[in-house]
């Protein structure tokens, strides 16, 4: 499924990927890429068949280099077009991180600005050895509101959130790793198999276990006031409920490997 050329997706079983296909400027990206982001997003969400869902960059040598320069005097010429702009980018942030489904950021050569942005909204993110990193915004006298950096804050803390904005300087994916921005650094010939096998071990166990448990982590990082500790308990019920639990309990019992359905 292509929702514009410079926006890829594809469905392999229950792994779903999306993929900036804007190679030539490091995948930078356009209005209509992050509205396509969207929709795709929309579809995998409403697709049963669809467990995780992994994002990426196509050419191997970028992730999502930010926002596409080229595209500034179409897409931003007036202030009704930045608000326009913004509303679109920050849909396309939310969608994935309010995602209801895990999701798998496959990062390969730079991760930068509004693809960093990006990066910190998946669920985990996995990156090669000759990765780097940076949110160059203190160089372009650029602000970033409250609810981006709130998501860097959730993944790294205060501190190297601080660190990352106040330096804007590029982070080696050692020190990405050293401070939780990424969760697994490997080779970069290695990376691609590595995630492609990680989601499918995520995708093969009880969806309702591994939604609630998605779920719950989002609202233990929600303000004390504004947690729902009743949708918790009832995630939790859900799952006791299910036929995943009886597949599950058999399937120990029987010494196989259990086959959920979601149910």
């Amino acid at each position: 499924m292509t929702q514009t050329d410079k926006m890829l997706s594809r469905k392999d079983g229950q792994v779903g990927t999306v993929i900036f296909n804007n190679p030539e400027r490091h995948n930078a990206v356009s209005l209509e890429m992050w509205d396509a982001t969207t929709r795709i997003l929309e579809d995998f969400a409403k697709d049963d068949e669809i467990r995780v869902v992994v994002l990426t960059g196509a050419g191997g040598k970028a992730f999502v280099s930010g926002a596409d320069i080229s595209k500034f005097g179409d897409e931003r010429s007036n202030e009704a077009a930045v608000v326009h702009y913004n509303t679109v980018v920050e849909k396309a942030y939310t969608t994935i991180h309010q995602f209801p489904k895990p999701t798998i950021a496959m990062i390969r050569g730079y991760c930068v600005g509004g693809g960093l942005g990006l990066a910190v909204c998946c669920d985990l993110r996995v990156c090669s050895d000759v990765s780097r990193f940076a949110l160059p915004a203190a160089k372009l006298g650029l602000g970033y509101g409250y609810s981006g950096i709130r998501r860097f804050v959730d993944v790294v803390g205060a501190s190297f959130t601080k660190e990352i904005f106040f330096t804007a300087r590029q982070f080696s994916a050692a020190e990405a790793q050293q401070m939780n921005l990424v969760n697994r650094v490997l080779p970069d010939a290695e990376v691609e198999a590595f995630v492609m096998d990680y989601a499918a071990t995520i995708a093969g166990n009880a969806p309702m276990t591994v939604n609630a448990a998605k779920a719950i982590v989002g609202e233990v990082t929600k303000d004390e006031s504004q947690r729902d500790l009743a949708r918790c308990a009832a995630l939790v019920k859900k799952c006791f409920d299910s036929k995943d639990y009886q597949e599950g309990r058999a399937a120990f019992m029987e010494k196989r490997k259990p086959v959920f359905s979601g149910t």
